[in-house]
């Protein structure tokens, strides 16, 4: 029975004034995830994919849910084990979608608007599809999709158990032949392909593109597609080298678009109108993404070439990092419906909004949304006024929402508020009603430079004003990303064992500028350990925190800082390294994204060292005194684990105290975020028992 609303009032007051417990490292499996908002064509409902991990055990469920935009409770859709990618047909009566499940290929299904079985359109040989879209008259869909090699298939290790074979030596001709996340593939690449949408008959249309990053659209009128591609035989070394084409779908020779200068070229998006195609890029021969990624237009045939964010100082490639939602580098654009302006959606000081620039020269980026949140953007309805998206914030995990953009001209009024409504709580009754979350406050300090670095500081819940605690300062990865206003599980968790957490944005982050994230281009290890010098400075005089009893942390990037930082100072009791960096000599030729000689860095791994040596923490480890727990996937292919085993070997044969905890190959670099659940709660025990033992 319903309750009256000051009944339903004082019920909450009341469960508010009880003592909650706070997050806890098995609380990961009752969060629930959501993803890839898309809103059917004419606005009435929002399908998105719903992810929960099983009561035990390390699976997680993925399927789609439908969401009314005007209210109403949201209800599961589909009831496959991984089902993900939903995209509305133009007509809105049928949704394509990816199944993946774990003892076959990933194929597209399509199922009724109205309901009913999915059914399986396509019956692809075993492979990796990475990304579609439909046609814009219905009858096709584009395709990215790689064939995995015979030999990989289950099929062909089926046969060598049969006839009592070894497995087959690999045979590698390219430095492109892993990725992390993406596996092991060997000389197999993604191509362009077209799927019809009656049949599920699939043709390849494009297969120039050397490491299969390429973006693709359609034209308005179906006859063709721009694809954003690099036909380079080293694309993996020199990105800058993609170009845009134009691909008939009739078969045809692609044409290249001269006009675009120079650079890295990505998320390529043709207007509704035709007459205009938008991409993100940087000019020049940049190679690791310090530089801003930013909006470019050019005619369909290359002229009228516009560099739209030029004169402002954003990158749409800023990522907030968090573990509540995958992370993507990719920079996110969008045509309005009248093709006069593109929204975009970066983060920028800690937060991602939503944003739009007009086409015409001299605009400037407006505003939508505003305040202490992450929204992050689906698709646009046809009549371009809803939009499907996630919201969080620091304190409350992700959930569907609709917003409703301003109408008329974008650019007449500056910063024209967007009406954002809620539409799904699957979080609130554990964060709200279960749990007690802790507010997260920001502050600023100044480095020894002036410069200005921005952070958050969780404090326990429930403790004493007067009382001096442990702390925790972790550092975020990348190191050309950012922390911001997503919700972390595991510093709600950290805070709620009773530790006061202190997370930052050095410079090398981005979502401050251009200069900020270039200030440690080639130089790990300086103006970024001159930031982190004024954080720890900071939390020492802080009256809340006992200046004994800290802890560092840091994975990836941040792991590389937290062995660079225990090697520069004993200011921690604590260190916990995670999927770190120790040794950049070695990373030159381990990392599956080789490290390019005199690009980032000078020099190389091999005659001309010098450079790598002086910025590798390992170089460092005789003066360190920190007991240090290392973690790592073995599966790791971004930062191999050979690292972690580097700073193992020499914290145990200097004597210091030290762990190592290693994840099984079926992880990966990303592991802390969307790997396998009950690993991800075993490493938060991991953690909480090492800062609880010296801390």
């Amino acid at each position: 029975m319903n309750q009256p609303a000051a009944q339903q009032k004082n019920t909450r007051k009341r469960a508010a004034s009880r003592k909650r417990p706070g997050i806890q490292p098995d609380d990961l499996r009752q969060l629930v995830g959501v993803s890839n908002p898309q809103i059917s064509p004419d606005g009435r409902q929002i399908v998105f994919v719903r992810s929960h991990c099983e009561a035990e055990g390390g699976r997680v469920w993925k399927q789609l849910w439908l969401v009314s935009t005007d209210g109403g409770p949201p209800r599961q859709f589909t009831s496959g084990e991984r089902d993900g990618s939903p995209r509305w047909s133009p007509d809105g009566t049928r949704i394509a979608f990816v199944r993946a499940e774990q003892k076959s290929a990933p194929q597209l299904m399509l199922i009724s608007a109205a309901g009913g079985e999915a059914v399986q359109l396509t019956h692809l040989p075993a492979g990796a599809i990475g990304g579609f879209r439909w046609s814009p008259e219905g009858s096709r869909l584009a395709v990215a999709f790689r064939p995995t090699e015979e030999w990989q298939t289950e099929e062909a290790a089926a046969e060598r158990k049969k006839n009592h074979q070894s497995t087959p030596p690999r045979e590698i001709d390219d430095l492109y032949w892993r990725l992390d996340g993406d596996g092991e593939f060997g000389s197999a690449r993604f191509e362009l392909g077209l799927i019809d949408a009656a049949t599920g008959e699939y043709s390849s249309l494009f297969q120039k593109d050397t490491c299969g990053r390429f973006s693709f659209d359609w034209a308005p009128d179906g006859t063709e597609l721009v694809v954003s591609a690099n036909t380079a035989a080293d694309a993996l070394l020199n990105p800058w080298k993609a170009q845009l084409y134009r691909v008939p779908v009739s078969g045809g020779r692609a044409r290249q678009i001269k006009g675009p200068p120079t650079g890295v070229k990505s998320t390529v998006r043709w207007s509704p109108d035709g007459e205009w195609i938008a991409w993100a890029g940087r000019s020049g021969r940049e190679v690791w993404g310090v530089q801003n990624m930013e909006l470019w237009v050019c005619r369909p045939d290359g002229s009228d070439v516009r560099h739209l964010t030029g004169e402002e100082d954003y990158c749409l490639a800023s990522t907030t990092i968090s573990d509540s939602a995958e992370a993507t580098f990719e920079s996110r654009l969008m045509w309005s419906h009248d093709s006069r302006h593109i929204l975009l959606n970066f983060g920028w000081y800690g937060e991602t909004q939503l944003s739009s620039i007009s086409i015409e020269p001299g605009s400037q980026v407006q505003f939508h949304t505003a305040g202490r949140q992450t929204v992050s953007y689906g698709n646009l309805a046809d009549e371009g006024r809803l939009l499907a998206v996630t919201v969080d914030s620091m304190e409350h995990p992700p959930e569907i929402a609709v917003a409703q953009l301003p109408g008329g001209d974008l650019s007449k009024k500056k910063n024209q508020p967007a009406e954002l409504t809620r539409l799904t709580s699957f979080n609130t009754p554990l964060v709200s009603e279960q749990r007690q979350t802790v507010p997260v406050e920001p502050f600023e300090v100044r480095s020894a430079s002036g410069t200005a670095v921005h952070g958050w500081v969780l404090r326990p819940p429930g403790a004493a004003k007067s009382a001096k605690l442990p702390a925790i300062l972790t550092i975020h990865g990348g190191p050309h990303a950012q922390y911001g206003e997503a919700f972390f599980h595991e510093f709600q968790t950290f805070a709620a064992a009773g530790y006061v957490v202190v997370l930052a944005n050095p410079r090398g982050s981005k979502g401050y500028g251009e200069s900020h994230c270039t200030a440690i281009r080639g130089s790990w290890g300086g103006a970024d350990w001159e930031d982190m010098q004024a954080i720890i400075e900071w939390m020492q005089q802080q009256p809340g925190i006992d200046s004994g009893r800290m802890g560092v942390t840091g994975g990836s990037y941040g792991g590389y800082l937290t062995n660079w930082i225990i090697g520069h100072t004993d200011a921690f009791a604590a260190a916990i390294t995670d999927r770190c960096v120790s040794n950049l000599v070695s990373m030159t030729g381990s990392s599956d994204l080789p490290l390019v000689p005199g690009s980032y860095w000078e020099g190389n791994s091999w005659d001309q060292a010098e450079t790598l040596w002086e910025q590798s923490p390992l170089k460092y480890f005789g003066a360190v005194t920190t007991p240090t727990l290392v973690i790592h996937s073995e599966g790791d292919l971004r930062c191999a684990v050979e690292q972690s085993e580097q700073v193992f070997a020499a914290l145990k044969l200097r004597g210091i105290p030290t762990r190592m905890v290693r994840y099984p190959r079926e992880t990966s670099h990303g592991m802390s975020r969307m790997g396998p659940p009950d690993l991800r709660i075993h490493r938060l025990r991991e953690y909480l028992s090492w800062f609880d033992r010296y801390l």
